[in-house]
Formats: structure tokens, C-alpha cells, sequence
């Protein structure tokens, strides 16, 4: 099959798998295929002792507008079991990943980013968890990961407003790792991932075990909570009502309170 036709395309380099997310024509929204897709890259990155440092990207225009609305639609579901949302939300990889953004990361897609343990982004990408607009929230992650890497009220202000901010300002806040100019983030995430191999391979792993478990000692109860909250929100009547007015590019008709 040719890239083109691929909707996540893995290109290995040396000890770099790159997973570019290559639906284009729909800002490569999240479907059943891509959450697969997604999935089976941080597998290949996991069991290829080759393999050191995984770097996630988006096909132009962008990385990632969330989830595929007109897909959930039509009955299709982004979640792998045990993994989450997009087959890396709940659980990525155990080798280093590095979110490289360019242009917009929305809702689901910023959740991605956050999946990663680095982000780079370029100048002007705009990233927003802009759920409550569509009579859904951010259920796959963003408001466990938010809080606990930018102060506070930011998140509180970008999850209940669904506003986007733009990379400078989550970069001055520590969440972006490093700034790069437009059309530069995958350049700037592989100079990353260089600095990274340069290390060894058991130490790289083993550090990140240990951050996961000193950072995370809760992060088990927080998402069985947060699952529970989806299931109730995602089978409501609002949350198909937004993806309708989203789909029908209209203003949505909210049926509860």
C-alpha cells in the first residue's frame, strides 16, 4: 500500500520511528483506523530493540483536530481497550515519544500531544480542548495531564472557556519543550530525539519508568473516575446534537441542563 493511502504512516530511521498522522483532507481527525494505526506504531516502537525514541506528527495542515465527529456518528469507535483514546491516550509507549506540532492540535489531538512526553511546536500552533462546545469534555486525558503541567486556573480558563492558546504562552507555562519557526517542528523533534539516543537505552528506559511512577502514583483511580463521566457524557443527547451542528456547520440546540 502506498504512504498516501496509509491514514498513519510509520517511517523508520536510525532508532527513530516516525508516525505521521496522514488523514489531511479532515485534519487528520481520529477514526477506528487511525486509533489502530496509532496503536500499532507505539508497538513496533516498544518491541524493536532498534528502536530508542518514537516521534508522533501530523500530515500538513496541521497535527491533529480530534476526534472524527462524522465517524463517531456512524457508530465507529477511537478507543483500543487498555490503551484509550487514538490507541496512546490512557497508555502510550514505554520508550520516549515526542509530540512534534505544527498548526492546530484540537480537542482529542491535543490529548495526543499530551500522551507524549515531549512536545515541540512551531510558532503560532494553536492548541485547544474545545469539547464543552460540542456537549462533550475532554475525556481523553486532558483534564487529568493539564493540571498537573500548567498552573491551575490555565487549565480550569482552556477547558471550561474551550478557547485555544497558542504554543509561546504553553511554552512560557513549561508545557512545550521547545520552539521552532513554521514548518520546523519535525526538525526541532528530531534534534531532541538525537539528544536523547545519545544516552543509553537502559538508562532512557528505566528514567522514564520512574518519572511515570513518581508523577503518576494516582493516575489509575483518576482515569477510572474520568471513564466512568465519559460513558455517562458520550451516550447523551448533547453530545450527538454537537457533532450534528458540527457536521450540519450550524449553531447546536442543547436539549439538557
Amino acid at each position: 500500500m502506498d504512504d498516501a493511502d496509509q491514514v498513519v504512516v510509520l517511517e523508520r530511521g536510525e532508532h527513530v520511528l516516525l508516525i505521521t498522522l496522514n488523514r489531511p483532507d479532515v485534519r487528520n481527525a481520529v477514526n477506528a483506523a487511525v486509533a489502530n494505526g496509532i496503536a500499532a506504531g507505539l508497538v513496533e516502537l516498544d518491541e524493536d530493540p532498534e528502536l530508542r525514541v518514537g516521534i508522533l506528527t501530523g500530515a500538513p495542515p496541521g497535527f491533529c483536530s480530534g476526534m472524527d465527529l462524522k465517524a463517531y456518528l456512524a457508530g465507529e469507535s477511537p478507543w483500543i481497550p487498555d490503551r484509550g483514546f487514538a490507541g496512546i491516550a490512557q497508555r502510550g509507549s514505554h520508550k520516549p515519544l515526542i509530540a512534534a506540532v505544527e498548526g492546530f492540535a484540537m480537542a482529542g489531538g491535543f490529548e495526543i500531544a499530551l500522551a507524549c512526553d515531549l512536545i515541540v511546536a512551531a510558532r503560532g500552533t494553536r492548541f485547544a480542548i474545545p469539547e464543552v462546545k460540542r456537549g462533550l469534555f475532554a475525556g481523553a486525558g486532558a483534564l487529568i495531564h493539564l493540571p498537573r503541567r500548567i498552573p491551575h486556573n490555565i487549565a480550569v480558563e482552556m477547558a471550561l472557556t474551550g478557547d485555544p492558546v497558542l504554543a509561546e504562552r504553553l511554552y512560557d507555562f513549561g508545557l512545550v519543550n521547545r520552539l521552532s519557526e513554521p514548518g520546523g517542528a519535525l526538525d526541532a523533534a528530531r534534534e531532541l530525539a538525537a539528544a536523547i539516543i545519545a544516552n543509553s537505552p537502559l538508562a532512557i528506559r528505566t528514567t522514564k519508568e520512574a518519572l511515570r511512577r513518581n508523577r503518576d502514583l494516582a493516575l489509575d483511580a483518576a482515569w477510572e473516575q474520568q471513564n466512568e463521566l465519559w460513558a455517562t457524557i458520550f451516550a447523551s443527547p448533547d453530545a450527538r446534537e454537537g457533532a450534528l451542528a458540527f457536521a450540519e456547520k450550524r449553531a447546536p440546540k442543547w436539549q439538557t441542563s
